[in-house]
């Protein structure tokens, strides 16, 4: 029988179980490959390219028990191809089972990009060996979309018979497939005891405190507390699965922080290291909006504000198609 890994208490565990403080020099004999989600190995132009570069590369990521490389095998053979004996190493006590969860999640963040294809073998890989996991959790690690994901459980698992009764997201809660199931505890808890918060509701009841809100609402109401939509048919995700939809534009990954990102990208040894690079990371400085950005739009004079609409919602549309040209790139490639 199988032992399922269980999923940290939060998605970000996986990455918090790296340690960041502390890196050893450690010799490269010593170590082991990776068990890489890179399909076609390491990209020997990528190797040779660190391998002249004079700064110090970052660290590679080790499981500490195995001595088995999660993230920078291409660093290590950059290293291997100076000639040198140690490279400098930070050591991850991450369970064995979830090492290839992580390594995709390194390599998603970082470094040289995964490939569409390489990430549609992690999400299947995952899938199969995790199914507990919910599709936003992997899509999170994979950096695919929540219905890419979806799609490949149904490919990897298509009678669902063994699928577990609940799915656990990034914030390591377990929801339930059927959402009647959960509805009809959380009415049943409600009636058992009306004066409850919509927190202990929902913790009694292990459902979302927006689904016991509006389960305690159809009550009052004295509406069925399951909508007729649940009762037809189990959901095929747990609610933090639902990517929402706006025409038809293609669901992405929405919890990436965009700083993060740009420095991992300013990391990149081709970006760094080339004249065009730079001059990408200099264009990516200066376009690239966050939500802390926020406060800038509220000053914003009430007889603008229509106009600004506007320029954001042209200004995204450039975004999606720059998105579109990149991902029919990398497919074309993959």
């Amino acid at each position: 029988m199988t032992t399922r890994p269980a999923l940290p208490r939060e998605q970000a565990n996986l990455l918090a179980s790296i340690d960041r403080t502390t890196s050893v020099r450690v010799r490269i004999a010593g170590l082991h490959a990776a068990d890489s989600p890179r399909l076609g190995g390491e990209d020997l132009d990528h190797v040779r390219a660190l391998a002249e570069v004079e700064e110090p590369l970052p660290p590679i990521v080790v499981h500490r028990s195995t001595m088995r490389v999660i993230d920078g095998m291409h660093r290590l053979r950059a290293a291997e191809l100076r000639g040198d004996d140690t490279i400098e190493v930070q050591f991850s006590d991450e369970s064995e089972e979830l090492t290839f969860a992580l390594a995709v999640e390194c390599n998603v963040r970082n470094g040289l990009p995964l490939s569409l294809r390489d990430r549609k073998a992690a999400a299947e890989r995952i899938t199969a060996v995790c199914p507990q996991w919910s599709d936003r959790s992997i899509a999170a690690c994979t950096g695919l979309s929540a219905k890419t994901v979806a799609a490949i459980r149904g490919r990897v698992a298509p009678d669902r018979t063994s699928d577990p009764a609940g799915r656990i997201g990034r914030d390591g809660k377990v929801r339930p497939l059927d959402i009647a199931e959960g509805r009809t505890r959380a009415a049943q808890v409600i009636r058992a005891r009306p004066d409850a918060s919509i927190r202990e509701i929902a913790g009694a009841a292990g459902v979302s405190m927006a689904t016991a809100h509006d389960v305690r609402a159809r009550l009052r109401r004295g509406e069925d507390p399951v909508p007729a939509r649940g009762r037809k048919a189990q959901e095929d995700r747990a609610p933090e699965d639902q990517t929402p939809r706006r025409g038809g534009s293609t669901p992405v990954v929405v919890d990436s922080d965009t700083g993060s990102i740009l420095q991992n990208l300013k990391k990149d040894p081709s970006l760094r290291f080339s004249d065009a690079g730079r001059d990408l990371l200099r264009w990516l400085d200066t376009h690239l909006a966050t939500p802390q950005d926020a406060g800038v739009i509220r000053n914003a004079p009430l007889h603008c504000t229509s106009l600004i609409a506007v320029l954001a919602r042209v200004q995204a549309q450039v975004w999606r198609d720059f998105a579109e040209q990149l991902e029919q790139r990398e497919h074309h490639t993959a």
